[in-house]
Formats: structure tokens, sequence, C-alpha cells
């Protein structure tokens, strides 16, 4: 895949939030994140983008795209609540995503090939050309 630099500033603001403490419905880093909050404070800083909703709603305003076509900045989902599209995180390459876990771990990285979220992912999708 070609380098792009707009998919890399996604990864970085991403990557940037580490360790940012959870919070149910936060949406900043002052407050903490969950889930979506993060994809959305993350595409807001690293695209200029404006999105809203659920982990879910994300789901429906993405499309699919192939595992094996995953680039920096896409969106992985996952099934963690028993209803599908329940988590998202954002695609940072290598294997890896930046998620808003809970608020024992806040906001880490993962591996796609990390036996909880390879047992529950459901797919990537994109919201970029």
């Amino acid at each position: 895949m070609p380098y792009n630099p707009a998919r890399n500033d996604l990864a970085w603001v991403a990557m940037s939030l580490l360790d940012t403490r959870y919070a149910l419905g936060g949406r900043g880093p002052a407050t903490g994140f969950d889930c979506s909050g993060l994809v959305a404070h993350v595409y807001k800083e690293g695209a200029g983008l404006p999105l809203k909703g659920s982990a879910a709603d994300l789901g429906r305003q993405s499309r699919p795209i192939a595992r094996e076509r995953l680039q920096p900045g896409d969106l992985v989902f996952f099934n963690t609540l028993g209803a599908r599209h329940s988590h998202v995180g954002v695609y940072v390459g290598e294997g890896r995503f930046v998620h808003a876990t809970n608020p024992r771990t806040g906001v880490r990285m993962d591996s796609l090939n990390n036996r909880y979220y390879a047992q529950r992912f459901e797919g990537a999708q994109t919201l970029l050309d």
C-alpha cells in the first residue's frame, strides 16, 4: 500500500492518546473516552471529519473492506457485548489497533491476533477513499 499522510495522521493521533482514561460516553482527552468517542476524536483531530454515534452507528456509516486491505485509519469492529459492532478501534498498522477498552485499562493498543479480539473480530471498515 502506498504511503498516505492522512491515514498516518489518524494513526498518530490514535497512538498519542494511549493511556488516556476510559469514560463511558467520553469524547475528549480531558474527560476520557469510550470506544466510539475515541474514534470520533481521532477523526476530528486527524482528518477534520466529524463523527457521531455509537460503535454500531459507526458501523453503519462506514463501508466494509477485506481484512487484508486494512490500512492505518481504518476501523476494526468487534462483538464484545453479544451485539453486532459493540466495540470499535482504529487500525494503526502491523496488525495493531488502538481502542478505549474499559475503566481499568483505558486507551490501549492491541493486536488483531490477540485471542480475545481475534475471537470477537467482526470486520474491517473504512470511512476513507
